[in-house]
């Protein structure tokens, strides 16, 4: 249900109107023939229309233009009248344009019919986000689903750690001698051992991986949060989206559970030990980054029989037990994704649907919760429509 438009916002609807005037919906008194206007063919000038949605909520929902529905590769079409002469402005499978019955000689008048829209369009922007608004109130949204993408990459870097490891095995024990004469014509030589950058290099894919991981919760506990129905408005998942990553964990999963509360003192622990401190520049918030003079040398503030209690410890280097931190991340996952929760991997993990909230709001959700077959089926069906509507397969 669409909200009357606020008082305030007739002076815009004003404002628009006189912007894109002579352009007004197509009547009786337009020159044109229906059967030619039918089969109206796309103007040049038409590429440089505003957003598709724009341009509908400006001349359907603002200045109140009559339209035409669906129809075969068409979402919608409207009839417009410029000086006396018709023209379609119509959202077609190939993209939004301004067709003209005889292009040759109406592509000159669609420019500057394109041009009365663009001003029209400037003009209603405070329309725009007032609408954007109240759908967002009414949670009338979907929520982009990047999941997918955003596992992807923590799957990349994982594995390609575990093969920098697995090359490390290999080559552990090897030395490359090197050597060569000097300008005096004596003679060198130099060893090195590639298991010192092989160890390095999968140190930084490990670390790397624990960040993609970390973003990658960030997103997926929002949409677990609203497919398990912890969570069902456009406000809340505003304020998940602001929150820490401890707070969106307690949005999707409920530390009263007490396996939920032992994964999330895992993660914890990985995430305030190590990938906070790789990302405020590696020097930490509990003195990490000094040593102290004493008799003994120099000792780090932050001294090492203090850290003895800590999972992931970090060290020179940035090393750290990267095999317990991959421990601590699979095991996660698999938790997340067992018992009750199961079926939304399916939607959320591999299907790369938006969350459509209201159907969380009518139930539409829950029942495909109720098992992995039944979440099939309906990703399948939802699927089919959303390829659809991409076809314009009405």
């Amino acid at each position: 249900m669409k909200s009357p438009l606020p008082t305030e916002l007739e002076a815009i609807r004003e404002k628009a109107l006189r912007a894109i005037q002579p352009l007004k919906p197509l009547d009786s008194s337009t020159e044109h023939d229906p059967k030619t206007l039918f089969l109206a063919r796309r103007t040049n000038a038409g590429r440089d229309l505003p957003p598709y949605y724009l341009v509908y909520f400006l001349l359907v929902d603002l200045l109140g233009f009559p339209h035409a529905g669906k129809w075969e590769k068409t979402a919608w079409s409207v009839a417009v009248d410029w000086n006396g002469r018709g023209f379609l402005i119509e959202h077609r499978k190939m993209g939004l344009g301004v067709f003209a019955q005889d292009v040759e000689r109406d592509e000159a008048a669609a420019h500057q019919l394109v041009i009365r829209i663009q001003k029209a369009v400037r003009a209603a922007q405070p329309f725009f986000e007032w609408l954007a608004g109240e759908s967002v109130s009414r949670s009338e949204v979907n929520v982009v689903n990047n999941a997918s993408s955003l596992y992807g990459r923590y799957e990349f870097l994982r594995d390609s750690y575990h093969a920098k490891r697995d090359e490390y095995e290999r080559r552990k024990t090897e030395r490359v001698v090197t050597q060569g004469t000097t300008p005096g014509g004596g003679t060198w030589t130099q060893s090195s051992f590639p298991a010192f950058h092989l160890i390095a290099e999968s140190n930084w894919l490990a670390i790397s991986a624990v960040e993609a991981f970390f973003a990658w919760t960030e997103h997926i506990f929002i949409h677990v949060a609203l497919m398990t129905g912890r969570r069902s408005t456009a406000t809340e998942v505003t304020e998940m989206a602001e929150a820490d990553w401890s707070v969106k964990f307690q949005s999707a999963l409920d530390l009263a559970d007490s396996n939920a509360k032992t994964h999330y003192d895992r993660l914890v622990s990985l995430r305030k030990e190590l990938r906070n401190y790789v990302a405020h520049g590696a020097f930490g918030k509990q003195g990490e980054a000094f040593y102290f003079h004493s008799g003994a040398g120099a000792v780090p503030v932050l001294l090492p029989h203090k850290v003895g209690s800590r999972k992931f410890k970090l060290g020179h280097g940035l090393s750290f037990d990267a095999s317990a931190a991959f421990i601590a991340m699979e095991d996660f996952i698999a938790y997340l994704w067992s018992g009750g929760r199961a079926p939304a991997e399916r939607y959320i993990q591999q299907s790369e649907l938006p969350l459509i909230l209201t159907y969380v709001h009518d139930g539409t959700y829950s029942r495909a919760m109720n098992s992995v077959e039944d979440m099939e089926e309906f990703v399948r069906h939802l699927s089919g429509e959303f390829d659809r509507a991409a076809d314009m397969d009405w």
